[in-house]
């Protein structure tokens, strides 16, 4: 009897074990296989423009992931190609107040900014 509780036993966590790895195998890789990356130049100075744009990224259809490198002023962008392209994203960065590779920002978005994320602030301008 304890034989076959035994083998019931390992039959029944095979089992569960296959089913598990199934269900997450394809999901992670159809969701890597399905994406695609786009770098955009920014006109974005500090950790505040990190932050806004990151988030503003975030509401765009079809983006998985965007992350703004302070130092470059490069925002790198994953996609889903089915949902969105790069020029609606370079819309998109244009829309929340910056520039976009040599697209210049939306005057109105780029006037709501606060004036550290001005690109004509005189902190990032090296002016006094």
């Amino acid at each position: 009897m304890k034989l076959v509780k035994t083998f019931l036993l390992a039959l029944l966590t095979l089992l569960t074990a296959q089913v598990a790895q199934a269900q997450t195998t394809p999901k992670a890789k159809a969701k890597a296989a399905g994406t695609e990356q786009v770098q955009l130049k920014t006109s974005a100075v500090c950790d505040m423009c990190k932050t806004r744009l990151e988030k503003a990224m975030a509401y765009e259809k079809g983006v998985q992931a965007a992350v703004l490198d302070v130092p470059t002023q490069v925002l790198t962008v994953t996609y889903r190609p089915d949902k969105t392209n790069p020029e609606a994203l370079r819309t998109a960065v244009q829309q929340t107040g910056y520039d976009a590779d040599a697209q210049p920002a939306d005057a109105r978005a780029y006037s709501r900014l606060p004036e550290c994320c001005k690109k004509t602030n005189a902190v990032h301008t090296g002016g006094n």
